[in-house]
């Protein structure tokens, strides 16, 4: 089994990683975290070096913990969503933990919502948790 969790530098996506750490010591299973982006002209130079950075962070910390974990930085041009989904597919049997945000009713309506198309697209179990 593993335990995907789609990961960004905010509260939400900190939010999901602690959950998805957690889940992963519950199961006994291994830990995929998913960062997706766009990549290219898409992405500031900034941008691109505070996620390594955070990424790299991250997996000093799994791995002090001793947990069993491996990180996908993908910048196919894809969606998250696309991302997370094809990555849980991999495996036979996995959760998706993902963070949510509050939106007003306006701004899901016009703008699309990676998990929203998460929790309505994936074959598998979807954890979905706020920031606390």
């Amino acid at each position: 089994m593993d335990v995907v969790v789609g990961f960004i530098r905010s509260s939400e996506g900190r939010a999901a990683l602690e959950r998805a750490k957690n889940e992963s010591r519950m199961r006994g299973a291994r830990l995929v975290i998913v960062h997706s982006s766009r990549g290219g002209s898409h992405e500031s130079a900034e941008d691109a070096a505070a996620d390594t950075a955070e990424l790299e962070r991250v997996d000093l910390e799994l791995s002090t913990a001793g947990i069993d974990h491996e990180i996908r930085k993908l910048a196919r041009g894809g969606t998250p969503a696309d991302d997370v989904i094809a990555v849980a597919n991999e495996s036979d049997d996995a959760l998706i933990v993902i963070g949510l945000r509050r939106r007003s009713r306006v701004g899901k309506l016009m703008l699309g919502s990676n998990s929203q198309d998460i929790l309505l697209q994936a074959d598998c179990a979807v954890l979905a948790v706020k920031p606390g």
